[in-house]
């Protein structure tokens, strides 16, 4: 089962994202931050359990991960007060589970000896995790100090939580477009979206630079 999806990887990975990035387009934003979100986060959990399928020890590790993304969320769906302790832990698994997500991709489509449509799909999905992998991290810390990033318009302490509003953010510092409506304010923050900004621009141009003059010299030998 595993081997016949494997090949399929990049593909489940990349339209699991892009299903988390743009799925609130097509449902009312109240069930798809509360209910589908997190569901398609597991989702895409799972993709990413396929992407490491060929070392045992990542995919048990992973597989750790999977439950405790489901523990929390459980948590989140039930009616207990103190939820802190449990909205980290569901934090904490999504952070280190992109930071492994991304490496891997990273790792694959460096090491790719041909450039084809999967290799393109996993060049995207890792910058596209890069985006997830930031905006985990800007939660965590908004979480940790509420107050962390100026001109939202939710706040974590009145349980008003718009995630897409993070989400946003991180992908226009990724990306480095800036417009300036939410800003960073205390110092973890800054350096937090300096960190962002390094790692998008770090990624576009040496791996996407790596794969084009990977794809030139395959078209050249093609032509040969």
């Amino acid at each position: 089962m595993f081997k016949q999806l494997y090949q399929y990887r990049f593909e489940l990975l990349f339209f699991s994202q892009i299903a988390i990035l743009f799925g609130s387009l097509l449902f009312p934003a109240a069930l798809f931050d509360v209910y589908l979100s997190p569901l398609l986060l597991i989702l895409n959990l799972l993709a990413g359990i396929l992407l490491f399928s060929a070392s045992k020890v990542k995919v048990w590790l992973l597989s750790i991960l999977l439950l405790i993304a489901l523990l929390s969320f459980g948590v989140d769906m039930s009616n207990v007060k103190n939820k802190d302790a449990f909205s980290f832990m569901h934090l904490g698994t999504f952070f280190l589970f992109y930071i492994l997500l991304t490496f891997e991709l990273v790792r694959q489509v460096w090491n790719a000896k041909e450039v084809g449509k999967n290799v393109i799909l996993g060049l995207i999905s890792g910058y596209m995790s890069l985006g997830l992998l930031g905006f985990f991290m800007c939660m965590t810390i908004e979480l940790a100090t509420p107050g962390s990033f100026g001109g939202l318009l939710f706040s974590f302490e009145n349980g008003d939580a718009r995630s897409d509003e993070m989400l946003y953010y991180s992908y226009v510092t990724l990306m480095t477009i800036g417009y300036g409506e939410i800003t960073p304010i205390t110092s973890i923050a800054r350096k937090a979206s300096v960190l962002i900004g390094l790692m998008g621009q770090i990624y576009l141009v040496v791996l996407t630079a790596i794969i084009v003059g990977k794809y030139i010299n395959q078209k050249n030998n093609q032509t040969k």
